[in-house]
């Protein structure tokens, strides 16, 4: 049953852009897709359904943070059946050469969250992107010569962290390239449904100089990350 996206049956497509802003979804739907419609606005957590291309996708918003996330990937997943899903988001740079606006290829998630432990106990399980995805977004990035690295990223369950210094000193040192909010549970959850998740992450902000992206800005650019989700799904 899916209670927080109240969709009819059959409006939400198999691939789907997971965008964390409800009007980052608004923005996307209304200047890539065609054909588009408005699934779902329970909690102004806006979904929409259209066509890229010839090729029928849905874009729906998540919210911040992995508790928020995961309930709309699991109705997702569960309710509507989806088959692949590609966080577009943002995140802060752990590296010196991973610049604002840059694009971070997210293979795996480090977290300091306690959900897969309680789903888990003691097994430790390692979130990964599904490789099928992982290897076309980086062919696709390599021929589209954005700036992007391929890494890990710091799924963080605190914005603000008392001990975020020591957990960002401890991730640099791991070779941890960004901090996020919401792929360790998207990699979890595509792992224990068997579908395909990737994470795409526009750099918003450095951690390391204080620079960041204008707030507005995130809401309605970084549409390299869009153009290379996109392409990774269907071309």
């Amino acid at each position: 049953m899916s209670i927080h996206i109240v969709a009819k049956e059959g409006s939400v497509a198999e691939s789907v852009l997971l965008p964390g802003d409800p009007l980052r979804a608004k923005h996307i739907a209304e200047t890539y897709l065609s054909d588009v419609f408005c699934y779902n606005e329970i909690r102004g957590m806006y979904g929409y359904t259209g066509y890229w291309k010839g090729n029928r996708v849905s874009v729906q918003g998540t919210g911040m943070g992995m508790p928020s996330f995961s309930i709309y990937a699991h109705e997702l997943i569960d309710t509507f059946k989806v088959k692949r899903l590609i966080r577009v988001g943002t995140c802060g740079s752990l590296d010196e050469k991973l610049r604002l606006r840059d694009i971070l290829i997210a293979q795996g998630a480090d977290t300091d969250s306690g959900m897969n432990r309680s789903r888990f106990g003691l097994y430790q399980h390692a979130p990964t992107a599904s490789f099928s995805l992982l290897l076309k977004a980086y062919t696709r990035a390599l021929s589209a010569k954005v700036g992007f690295k391929v890494g890990n990223v710091f799924t963080s369950d605190q914005f603000y962290d008392l001990q975020g210094d020591a957990k960002v000193e401890l991730a640099r040192s791991l070779g941890t390239l960004a901090v996020d909010m919401e792929t360790c549970e998207l990699y979890t959850l595509a792992h224990l449904a068997g579908v395909d998740a990737l994470t795409l992450l526009s750099v918003s902000d450095s951690i390391l100089t204080g620079e960041q992206v204008p707030s507005k800005e995130r809401q309605n650019t970084f549409n390299a990350m869009i153009d290379l989700a996109l392409e990774t799904l269907f071309d």
